[in-house]
């Protein structure tokens, strides 16, 4: 027999799955082989329906003006999609919520030893760029629900700003207590920059976007690349997002008249310190200033200086004041009522507000929900009716901090608790790969509607498009997976965008979708997002703005068609096996490294290996990590995959089982989310009370899985770990009761 080798294998392995793939090309989770048939001739004549040129009319007048929550231009694009939409066949409204929304009056930054310079704070426009010199309505670069303030202080230089830097500061001696502290962009979401430091004791945070992160280091700066050009600056909130996304004077209710506002000063998701974006050029005379200590390599930007930490002698001057006001938030909801199942609905959403004009994030994203939409119309108009209602959302106010979602949700929770099957979001949109999180109940049936859709540039799908950069870019265990596995894993929602309130709060199944990867550059949150910059450099044609409509809408007409709905529960048991067997490797790590920690300090050992030039160092005695119990959560999910297993033996063949069982099952199916959320919610942060995923409360956008036990490890909370062990376990027994229960509803 002849050898193989390792990278014939390896094409073997890709063909014997893409084979598989075609065997079961004509097989929906779902539908029957006849209704599977049809369902494939719907979404053909979907396809056909898909335009580029609309993505692109649409996005030029979207993105003409600046377009932020309360905005009249955000009024004017909220009417426009309203009105496009009622010539389409849906029943349209905009739903108007108030939100607290600040905007800056006073931004001054200013070196004040040892040498003088004062920020220009300002973004400077660029002739090749037809958007960028507008001064009506542009808000300059601030971050919203930063604190008041006044403050003269020395300046030091904290890298990302994250609890590990400052970490690293201690061991280096440095305090930053009094101090204003300046950190680069990236590593962590923004909020987390200056929620720390105020833990710390620093009383002003500037956050800077620095050279190597999207500017120069990284290619040509715009207008003649994509990458942050040296005046670019971005825009955010920094609102404490991991505490609750939402108008921060609300949150957890929606503002009525027997429900009051908070006032700023009660809120407890405002930050509690000033904090300003600056550009890299504004950032350079300050940084130049600093002295002390030379910064641990992996510190240091790309600025043509040697990065010090301080701190001084570089002192600077901040001073911020906001206008603090509630403005309208512009929700548009647009209905097609379902022919047999009126009360279960499938909502799809993107939003349409904006930092400045937002051609990128998010009306790349809200052009290709608006083209799906209009195909949908289309398809009406022959003939055809959605099975459930198809409820499509364009949200305002998501910049800020999912304004105008978290407030919908919360205004129309128990009918949403009742009714709502899935959420499918996207924001913004580029040129590139597949991107896709979610619940993993409905990671087989995203698998699968990427199969069956083609990308544009490569002509194979967009599945395995994904999968061939997996095998070549992924770590070991990714590679190993994306050859061997049939469905690519999708990624875990922690916050960010407007699922967060559906899936984090009231259990509501979810998917965020999105092409990209190959649209790098610095316009993030900059007046550089524009019309000019997204043409040239994003997705000129819109190819992959259709491509996304083909994606979305492809999983809105399954799940709105679906004789039993496209519900997995095998890959959602694997997948939380995979977390514990984490959490489980977590805790033994910790208590691996304080053994040998104490070990070493019992023996003198730190001593012997320190560098008489550093500052000496405080080595204390680490505190061990106890035995945990983790018995009832491996009963839990030895459970869980027990009914996995049975409900999927018995759903092979939905065709088999009646129409009234399987309306039966459906009832039940799409409230299994429901079950993975505990009404006391996380920790410290009740509004989050979904048991398997949360943003992590020092991560913000990025997702902590299993997050009570998880966090409550890192922060050596022994007690708390055990309680989120038992938390845990309860929800994943109540979570396979249902299957448990619509398995015994067939037999």
């Amino acid at each position: 027999m002849r050898h193989v080798s390792q990278k014939n294998l390896h094409y073997i392995l890709i063909f014997i799955l893409a084979l598989v793939s075609q065997v079961h090309a004509q097989q929906l989770m779902g539908f029957g082989a006849e209704s599977a048939k049809k369902q494939l001739d719907l979404e053909a004549a979907f396809d056909k329906q898909l335009k580029a040129d609309n993505l692109k009319e649409w996005m030029k007048i979207m993105t003409a003006y600046p377009h932020q929550v309360g905005s009249a231009y955000g009024l004017k694009n909220a009417h426009y999609i309203k009105d496009k939409l009622t010539s389409w066949g849906f029943d349209t409204k905009i739903d108007t919520v108030h939100v607290l929304f600040p905007t800056p009056k006073v931004r001054i930054l200013e070196l004040t030893e040892p040498t003088k310079f004062k920020a220009s704070l300002m973004e400077k426009p660029f002739k090749e760029d037809g958007t960028s010199g507008q001064t009506k309505d542009v808000l300059p670069p601030y971050h919203a629900y930063s604190a008041n303030g006044d403050v003269t202080a020395e300046l030091v230089f904290v890298n990302y700003g994250i609890p590990a830097d400052y970490e690293e500061l201690e061991r280096l001696g440095i305090d930053v207590k009094g101090k204003i502290v300046i950190a680069k962009y990236g590593n962590s979401w923004r909020g987390i920059k200056p929620k720390v430091a105020f833990e710390k004791g620093a009383i002003g945070c500037i956050i800077y976007s620095d050279p190597k992160e999207d500017g120069y280091f990284q290619g040509d700066v715009y207008p003649k690349g994509p990458f942050k050009n040296e005046t670019g600056a971005q825009r955010g909130s920094v609102v404490d997002l991991p505490q609750a996304p939402g108008d921060p004077l609300t949150n957890g209710f929606y503002a009525s008249g027997d429900k009051k506002r908070l006032t700023v000063e009660e809120a407890p998701s405002m930050m509690k310190i000033p904090v300003l974006p600056i550009s890299y050029a504004d950032a350079l005379p300050l940084l130049k200033a600093l002295g002390g200590q030379v910064a641990p390599a992996a510190w240091r930007g790309a600025l043509p200086i040697t990065y010090h930490i301080g701190p001084g002698p570089a002192k600077v001057h901040l001073k911020l004041e906001f206008n603090f006001d509630i403005v309208p938030c512009y929700n548009v909801i647009a209905t097609l009522k379902g022919s047999e199942f009126p009360d279960q609905w499938v909502l799809r959403g993107n939003h349409h507000d904006a930092w400045v004009f937002g051609a990128a994030d998010p009306v790349s994203g809200a052009v290709a929900e608006l083209e799906e939409a209009r195909a949908l119309g289309e398809l009406v108009k022959t003939g055809w009716k959605p099975k459930r209602t198809i409820v499509y959302c364009w949200w305002d106010g998501e910049e800020p901090g999912l304004l105008g979602s978290t407030e919908w949700v919360e205004k129309y929770q128990d009918i949403l608790k009742e009714k709502a099957v899935v959420y499918v979001n996207s924001d913004g949109n580029g040129r590139g790969y597949l991107g896709a999180g979610g619940s993993h109940t409905l990671e087989k049936f995203i698998n699968q509607v990427g199969r069956d859709v083609i990308d544009p540039e490569k002509g194979t799908s967009v599945l395995e498009r994904l999968r061939s950069k997996t095998i070549v870019d992924g770590n070991p265990t990714a590679r190993q997976e994306a050859r061997t596995r049939p469905d690519l894993r999708i990624g875990a929602l922690g916050s960010g965008s407007d699922y967060t309130p559906f899936i984090q709060h009231l259990g509501i199944s979810s998917l965020n979708l999105g092409y990209g990867g190959e649209d790098a550059g610095g316009d993030y949150h900059s007046i550089f997002d524009s019309y000019d910059d997204y043409i040239r450099f994003k997705d000129g044609d819109f190819a992959y703005g259709v491509t996304l409509a083909k994606t979305i809408g492809r999983s809105v007409l399954r799940f709105a068609n679906a004789e039993l709905l496209p519900f997995e529960f095998g890959n959602f048991s694997n997948t939380v096996q995979m977390y514990a067997t984490d959490v489980k490797k977590q805790l033994e790590t910790a208590r691996t490294a304080a053994l040998e920690h104490n070990k070493l300090l019992a023996e003198g050992r730190f001593e012997a290996v320190a560098d008489p030039k550093e500052p000496k160092q405080n080595i204390t005695k680490m505190e061990v990590a106890p035995h945990i119990n983790f018995a009832p959560l491996e009963n839990a999910l030895a459970k869980l995959e027990e009914s996995a297993a049975a409900y999927s033996k018995l759903m092979a063949k939905p065709e088999s089982i009646s129409a009234d069982k399987i309306a039966q099952v459906n009832q039940i199916i799409y409230k299994t989310e429901r079950y993975l959320i505990n009404q006391k919610g996380l920790p410290r942060r009740p509004w989050y009370k979904h048991q398997i995923y949360a943003p992590g409360f020092y991560t913000g956008y990025g997702v902590k899985t299993l997050p009570m036990i998880r966090e409550a490890i890192e922060q050596k909370n022994w007690a708390e770990a055990e309680e989120g062990v038992l938390r845990v376990s309860e929800v994943l027994k109540n979570f396979s009761g249902e299957i448990d229960k619509a398995v015994g509803s067939i037999k």
